[in-house]
């Protein structure tokens, strides 16, 4: 198992809800101590996205923070892992990418997280776990009490993502998340340090 960046706070971009450039957003969150960057513009070509990789790479590999792609195999062989969508196969990702890549996927229920973490995903994402403006309507949602016990089966794999808020991050990490993920609320914040900033002092009393 390849273990989680840390903190283990998971920036997902949207450079559609952003509410400046992209790559000024995630420099903002870098500066702010955020580690952990996942690529997720599937509906740009493949030449644009290698080149939006290629940059966002260049602003973290000064602060050692980790960057993955969402679905886009090709692209994560140049960059630290890969993250699947549901149903995606952790293992033919590992055969692709090598031992040291950082395999995830996307997960909705405790069979799909079960089913992640056999075929040798490193982590999960499990949502929704509130409503969220990034998905209207995204369902359904799950309960904290049911999130746990599956974030409990897979101790230091399971990432909460969904509507996720500061004020939720202590009691998530209380019942057996390892981290958590945020896209939305950092992308279309006026300041993304100061969101950064506060999810990961969230984050630091849940894991105290």
């Amino acid at each position: 198992m390849t273990g989680l960046p840390s903190p283990p706070l998971l920036l997902i971009t949207d450079r559609r809800q952003a509410a400046r450039p992209l790559a000024g957003v995630v420099a903002d969150a870098l500066v702010a101590g955020c580690r952990w960057v996942s690529l997720r513009e599937k509906d740009l070509s493949a030449t644009e996205r290698f080149a939006l990789l290629h940059r966002l790479r260049a602003l973290a590999r000064p602060v050692g923070a980790v960057v993955t792609v969402h679905a886009d195999p090709d692209a994560a062989a140049e960059a630290d892992g890969l993250h699947l969508a549901a149903g995606g196969d952790p293992a033919a990702a590992r055969r692709r990418l090598g031992p040291s890549a950082l395999i995830g996927a996307s997960c909705h229920s405790g069979d799909e997280v079960d089913a992640a973490v056999a075929a040798g995903a490193d982590y999960v994402t499990l949502g929704p776990l509130a409503p969220t403006a990034s998905k209207p309507g995204y369902e359904p949602i799950l309960s904290l009490a049911e999130a746990g016990v599956v974030a409990r089966r897979h101790p230091g794999r399971v990432i909460a993502l969904g509507g996720v808020e500061p004020g939720l991050v202590p009691g998530l990490m209380a019942v057996g998340f390892a981290g958590v993920a945020v896209m939305g609320g950092v992308m279309r914040a006026g300041d993304p340090t100061v969101a950064i900033r506060a999810h990961l002092a969230a984050l630091r009393g849940g894991l105290a």
